[in-house]
């Protein structure tokens, strides 16, 4: 018999003396193609019973019956039947060895192995499709034993059909008669009713004191060809018997099976799908990523802890922004600014140190707008990503260094942001990404004193996310805090500085600054040489997460664990060159924020996506994540890295050989949420209103 490779509808049906209950339950639910109902006198009413239900034209007929000479006598007239019956679905019949009246419990107990056994393969054999479940037909023992195949395997409906008595006998008798529409007279005395429906009981899909999941492999049996006969041969009741063995066992057995799932679990994953049936945790824990999954992952509400102000915005959104700046600018001032720009957007290929000549030429912010508005789209392309291609290991490979990963950065962020016009519109870009990628938590973070003004900045910044978020149509819109950066690249008098802004900053708008970073290269200042700096953040109880371990040794990221007394790590990839260290992170649940992307671009990392990159070792979050260290997935660069939050966790599977699960992402997006910086009170609300939100998800993809 070959596979079939497409969603198969199944009618499965017992048989005794009257066949004709089958034909009647295959009209019911097949109206095209067998229009016995139309002369029925409540014909929309049973239409309309099977649209409520979904009923779809069943493919195949699957019929399990006993053996005996009345028995045999309906088998013939039902093939009989088929043979006649026009666009005739495929019949499939099984007749247990051994029955006939079922007078014994021996004889009942082989032909409720068969049902059971049946309603299992029809289960696997409809993947996609439907299983509706006959109850007529058959001794009162066989319909009691597919209502509780049913009760336990799952069904689309359980149908009935009763008739009345004055029944012409002719129908039971003329297998032509039910090949076409019955008179008024006669259609009116068949009912097609549906006893209910039923999911698939959850004790199939647990393992029970050493034995596994039900599955058909275990309980084998053989399909037979298309309107013949495979006789059953019943030698156990196996399956019987470990249906009641879990049955009376139930409660003892998902509290082993959550025990079970605890133990292999590193990390925790949301409260709420634990408990989903153990079928689809099973999905979830044995169903890698691949980028199939990137609508899904989109829908996820996620958080973003490591998100650049400055490296946001994709290059239409910036230049959305510049529009709005040049319409703020006066002719003199929009003149001089293309004057500015002339010697770059005359030439397609623009000299490495062009972003030298629109900061120091007038207004850098002017300048910016007048090159994204009137240079090509070419032009921007090359100049911004193109010439740094391939953007792969760029701190090492490329003659500019880290400069070269930034290089894609230098048309947004202060160039923008140091206008007042570009505020409100860059606030907008940034709320509706936010919306696009599905991130329902976001922490910015950037470097506002050098956008002027760093506190009257924050300010305006504010107010402007606050008015686009109130004028949304959504009743959760998604919420944005903001984490102040210090340069280690600054001179001591800077960094105090920096970090006197973080602290007014929290003071002033307690509830939208929530912590304090610092980056640059990790070379030029030393935590231990800065830390006495770091005392009024310390006083203040400002949360801290530091950039270090991207490409440096495991020591950097000590050092800003131990003297900088680190909540979160920016990146930190070598952190299990130290197993000492990787074990105090997971004691003192330091979480590392890991940006695959831009970890790829600036370190260097295999992504089997990416030729050039075949020489670089494996991304390292598989060993983070199964030693329990705390992690989150993170974007860093959106608009520099061109990338969303999904495809990051698309790309961090790609960088592990695609051994990251669904339930692996889900408890990755809680980590997130975790080790967010906000208040306690608040990140209690935010996850048991995202842990609704994804039960609710996941339940409806079940």
């Amino acid at each position: 018999m070959k596979n079939i490779s497409h969603p198969q509808n199944i009618l499965l049906c017992t048989l005794g003396a009257s066949w004709a209950v089958i034909p009647e339950a295959y009209a019911f639910l097949a109206p095209e193609r067998l229009p016995l109902y139309q002369n029925h006198p409540q014909r929309d009413k049973l239409q309309a019973l099977k649209d409520d239900y979904q009923l779809q034209t069943p493919d195949e007929i699957w019929v399990c019956t006993t053996q005996g000479e009345q028995t045999q006598k309906s088998l013939e007239q039902l093939q009989q039947w088929i043979l006649l019956c026009p666009q005739a679905p495929v019949l499939r019949i099984w007749q247990a060895e051994q029955t006939d009246q079922l007078a014994s419990q021996e004889e009942c107990g082989k032909i409720r192995e068969l049902i059971v056994r049946a309603c299992l393969k029809a289960q696997q054999h409809s993947i996609g499709g439907q299983v509706v479940l006959s109850l007529a037909g058959g001794r009162k023992t066989m319909s009691a034993d597919m209502q509780w195949a049913g009760s336990l395997f799952g069904c689309q409906a359980l149908l009935h059909v009763i008739s009345a008595d004055q029944l012409p006998l002719t129908l039971r008798t003329q297998p032509d008669l039910l090949t076409h529409a019955l008179p008024p007279e006669l259609a009116g005395l068949i009912m097609p009713l549906i006893a209910g429906q039923t999911t698939r009981s959850d004790l199939l899909d647990i393992s029970v004191d050493g034995a596994g999941p039900i599955q058909c492999a275990n309980y084998p049996l053989e399909l037979p060809e298309p309107n013949l006969v495979i006789k059953f041969q019943v030698t156990q009741t196996t399956l019987i018997c470990e249906l009641n063995r879990r049955e009376k066992a139930s409660s003892r057995l998902f509290g082993n099976y959550l025990q079970e799932i605890s133990r292999d679990e590193c990390h925790e994953n949301w409260r709420s799908l634990y408990r989903l049936p153990p079928r689809r945790i099973n999905q979830l824990r044995n169903t890698m990523l691949t980028d199939q999954d990137r609508d899904w992952l989109i829908r996820l509400p996620k958080a973003d802890l490591h998100r650049h102000l400055g490296g946001c915005l994709a290059l239409e959104d910036q230049r959305r922004v510049a529009q709005a700046i040049w319409q703020n600018l006066n002719p003199d001032q929009q003149s001089q600014a293309l004057q500015n720009c002339k010697p770059l957007l005359d030439k397609p290929d623009w000299p490495w140190q062009w972003p030298d000549q629109i900061k120091i030429k007038g207004s850098r912010s002017h300048n910016t707008a007048a090159l994204l508005l009137h240079a090509s789209e070419t032009q921007l392309q090359y100049n911004l990503w193109q010439t740094t291609e391939p953007r792969i290991a760029l701190k090492t490979e490329h003659h500019a260094g880290f400069s070269a990963y930034e290089r894609p950065g230098e048309l947004t962020g202060s160039a923008l942001l140091s206008h007042p016009a570009g505020i409100q519109p860059y606030a907008q870009a940034i709320v509706q990404q936010a919306i696009a990628e599905g991130l329902a938590y976001v922490e910015l973070r950037g470097s506002p004193q050098k956008y002027g003004d760093g506190l009257a900045f924050l300010i305006n910044f504010h107010h402007a996310l606050k008015d686009v978020l109130a004028s949304l149509p959504i009743a959760n819109p998604p919420q944005f805090r903001f984490i102040i950066i210090a340069d280690r690249r600054s001179e001591e008098t800077e960094l105090k500085d920096t970090i006197s802004l973080a602290v007014n900053a929290k003071e002033l708008l307690p509830e939208f600054v929530v912590g304090l970073d610092m980056a640059g290269d990790e070379q030029q200042t030393k935590p231990n040489e800065i830390a006495h700096l770091f005392n009024p953040v310390f006083e203040y109880c400002l949360p801290i997460t530091i950039h270090a371990g991207e490409g440096e040794q495991a020591e950097s990221i000590w050092q800003a664990a131990y003297h900088l007394h680190a909540d979160r790590i920016g990146h930190g990839l070598t952190v299990n060159d130290n197993a000492n260290l990787a074990q105090r992170f997971r004691d003192r649940n330091i979480c590392l924020e890991l940006c695959p992307s831009s970890n790829r671009e600036v370190v260097g990392f295999y992504d089997p996506r990416f030729p050039d990159s075949k020489k670089y070792k494996q991304y390292p979050l598989l060993e983070l994540w199964k030693k329990g260290l705390p992690l989150t997935i993170c974007t860093d660069n959106p608009g520099i890295s061109r990338t969303t939050l999904a495809d990051e966790y698309l790309t961090a599977a790609a960088m592990i050989n695609n051994q990251l699960s669904q339930w692996d992402v889900l408890a990755m997006i809680k980590q997130g949420y975790v080790h967010s910086f906000l208040s306690g009170s608040n990140k209690e609300i935010l996850l048991k209103q995202v842990d609704a939100q994804l039960y609710q998800l996941i339940s409806e993809q079940s």
